[in-house]
């Protein structure tokens, strides 16, 4: 078995906002399947994106209470191509609204940071070196 593609579905208040706020952080959308309703984010083309679903569409997938942003449902971790595009990506995201919610994390092969969204969902940006991970 292959999985070739990830939905992260997330529930939101305001899809325009949403859209704004990751768009200014780099995000294309994949307007196919973002409306009223929902918005597409390409966080890999081809690959991941996150649904961001305006809570009361979001609710028709499920019976389940949705977390209203002050209890921790998922960490969501992204993995980016440098030290520097953690530092861009959570100072975009703080400067629009999101918030940071630990200390960075210097592991030496691993540098990792922390932002809550729009909505209260928990990003871990990192970028790992793993011709510096530790062997013991």
């Amino acid at each position: 078995m292959e999985i070739t593609q990830i939905y992260v579905n997330l529930p939101i208040k305001d899809v325009q906002k949403t859209r704004d706020f990751w768009t200014k952080l780099g995000f294309s959308i994949n307007e196919q399947f973002s409306n009223e309703k929902a918005i597409c984010v390409i966080m890999k083309a081809d690959h991941i994106y996150t649904m961001f679903l305006k809570e009361e569409f979001f609710q028709t997938f499920t019976n389940r209470a949705i977390a209203k942003g002050d209890t921790t449902q998922t960490l969501l971790a992204i993995g980016v191509n440098s030290r520097e595009e953690v530092e861009h990506m959570v100072k975009t995201a703080t400067e629009n609204g999101g918030s940071t919610y630990s200390e960075p994390q210097d592991h030496g092969w691993m540098y990792q940071r922390a932002f809550s969204g729009l909505n209260g969902h928990q990003w871990e940006v990192m970028f790992a070196d793993m011709s510096k991970l530790p062997t013991e």
